[in-house]
């Protein structure tokens, strides 16, 4: 899912002034997040504390919520700008449709990763006949300046690399852990894991002292570097760690999202990321005006309007509020 909100505001993100430098357990509470009439999201990023870890700026936890006799999902067309969207599913499916032409529907453990470089438009939404409950995590990149403009594309990837150890298993959704490399395109060092906890497991999680890190907690009971972590919580957990401890007191699924400290200053309003007002006011317009971003074709419905800009001018700054 993407942001839905209809009093959308203006995020200011980016740059290493706010970069914690060691480690530490900071633990986020979410925002509840309703979408539509009956969908309710728990966004972690960006939070009222912290925007960005490394260059993922965006996460939402949704459910497991038991859509037997609802529609599930339903999220119309929409536009992107300057990042690149991950699908995570663990229950349910969803189908995609973007304006370069692309139909996939994505189901648990596979990566649906779109870049919407310069301009894309998408929906998403669960099929007609569709399993019983969903659940899952969507999640934004910001792309670096050298890339944001680069071609629109959607890439699916069922078959992702695979690291285990006693009491865990860890499927790379994104970037490099362990020695194993996911097929995703990356645009920045970044890692983007989902990690499968057996009952009692005790492990040590390799990490690059280098990047900065947060888990966020999609199932179960665990604890993180001794933290308790609940579902749909997630614990920032700075730099400079060359391991992570987890231990799980039920079975349990986290997240856990990382890279390299994110440079450059941003804006992020409602499904874009750019740089100045300028841009923002006309990816606005020319969203309104059905141009730039592509049409979605086959999907039953309007697309969304752009919500109003704010009254104050927008000026990229850090990382943190």
């Amino acid at each position: 899912m993407s942001n839905l909100e209809r009093e959308a505001a203006p995020s200011l993100c980016g740059g290493r002034g706010f970069v914690v430098a060691e480690p530490v357990r900071e633990l986020l509470s979410p925002r509840h997040v309703k979408l539509g009439e009956s969908s309710e999201v728990r966004r972690l990023l960006p939070n009222l504390g912290r925007r960005m870890v490394g260059a993922w700026c965006f996460v939402d936890h949704y459910g497991p919520d038991d859509i037997a006799d609802e529609p599930g999902m339903q999220v119309p067309p929409h536009p992107h700008m300057g990042l690149q969207t991950v699908s995570w599913l663990h229950e349910g499916e969803v189908l995609h449709r973007d304006s370069t032409g692309s139909l996939q529907t994505i189901r648990p453990r596979e990566l649906g990763l779109m870049t919407s470089g310069r301009a894309i438009s998408h929906s998403e939404e669960s099929p007609r006949s569709h399993a019983r409950f969903l659940h899952g995590a969507q999640l934004w990149v910001a792309l670096p300046d050298g890339h944001r403009h680069t071609d629109p594309r959607f890439e699916h990837h069922a078959d992702l690399p695979v690291v285990t150890a006693p009491g865990v298993k860890a499927t790379l959704i994104l970037g490099d852990l362990d020695g194993a490399t996911s097929p995703g395109t990356a645009y920045t060092p970044i890692v983007g894991a989902d990690l499968a906890l057996t009952r009692g497991a005790d492990v040590r999680l390799p990490l690059e002292p280098d990047f900065e890190y947060a888990v966020l907690s999609m199932s179960g009971e665990a604890h993180v570097d001794g933290v308790p972590l609940l579902p749909g919580s997630m614990l920032y957990l700075g730099c400079g760690r060359s391991e992570l401890p987890l231990r799980a007191e039920s079975d349990a699924g986290l997240m856990l999202l990382g890279g390299e400290p994110f440079e450059e200053e941003l804006i992020m309003f409602w499904n874009w990321i750019g740089r100045s007002q300028e841009e923002i006011v006309q990816a606005r317009k020319d969203w309104m005006e059905g141009t730039r971003f592509g049409e979605v074709k086959g999907y039953d419905g309007d697309p969304l309007a752009a919500p109003e800009l704010p009254p104050v001018p927008l000026k990229p700054r850090g990382r943190v509020r």
